[in-house]
Order: C-alpha cells, then sequence, then structure tokens
C-alpha cells in the first residue's frame, strides 16, 4: 500500500468518525476559533509602538573572574536600556567598571595591605587616612 493510498484512507476515516460526532466536531472547530478571536481583540486593544533599539551594558561571565563578574551584577543592577551601543559592547572588553566604587575600594584596600615599612613617605598615610576618615563619614 503506498503513502497516498494509506493517507486518503487515515483521512476518510477521520472524517466518517468527524462526520458521526457532531457535537465533538464543534467544540474542536469552537474552540481554536475562539482563543484565535481573544488574541486578535487583544492585539488589536493594544496597538504595537515603536521602540528603540536596546543596548544593554556588558556584564562579565564567572569565567572572566570573580570581580569583573561581581562589578557586573553590582554596577548594573538596574539594568538600564541605552540607545546607542555601549563601551564594553566590543568582544574582549570586560574592564569599563575601573572608575567603579568596588575597584576603588579594591584598589584602596590593597594599597593598603601591601603597604612596606619602607616607605616614609607621610602624604601616603594622610591620604590613606583622608579616605578612610571619607569612608567613616559615607557610611555613618
Amino acid at each position: 500500500m503506498t503513502f497516498w493510498a494509506q493517507l486518503g484512507l487515515l483521512l476518510w476515516k477521520n472524517f466518517t468518525y468527524r462526520r458521526r460526532q457532531t457535537f465533538q466536531l464543534l467544540i474542536e472547530v469552537a474552540w481554536p476559533l475562539f482563543i484565535f478571536f481573544i488574541l486578535i481583540s487583544v492585539r488589536l486593544s493594544y496597538p504595537p509602538y515603536e521602540q528603540h533599539e536596546c543596548h544593554f551594558p556588558n556584564k562579565a561571565m564567572p569565567s572572566a573572574g570573580t570581580l569583573p563578574w561581581i562589578q557586573g551584577i553590582i554596577c548594573n543592577a538596574n539594568n538600564p536600556c541605552f540607545r546607542y551601543p555601549t563601551p564594553g559592547e566590543s568582544p574582549g572588553i570586560v574592564g569599563n567598571f575601573n572608575a567603579s566604587i568596588v575597584s576603588r575600594l579594591l584598589t584602596d584596600a590593597k594599597r593598603l595591605l601591601l603597604y612596606s615599612q619602607q616607605d616614609t613617605s607621610i602624604r601616603d598615610v594622610q591620604k590613606v587616612l583622608g579616605k578612610l576618615r571619607k569612608l567613616g563619614n559615607f557610611s555613618g
């Protein structure tokens, strides 16, 4: 038996079954039409509006390192949308958080922790103390 003969018999069987079950046939036809008309009414009641393309700031993946990944989460917590491409959209660039609060805090902490006793510059100590005072005033 060929494919077309089997398909013809299957369609004939389906047609005969549907003709005998009129209520089921009405439900099978009316239900998709009902859902389709609901979709049309929703589409007509909320017309589309033109929106510019949206560029999001880059977020580093965990494989880029823990610090860039955490900075991407913290600095883009509100997930802003920009009309034009952002600086970090170029492939391989993850360092656009260099001026962020987290980077400055870690730079200052690294500078404090790596402070050597041989460095007797009073200016550096005063600068660090000033930043610590600012940090204390900011958090308090």
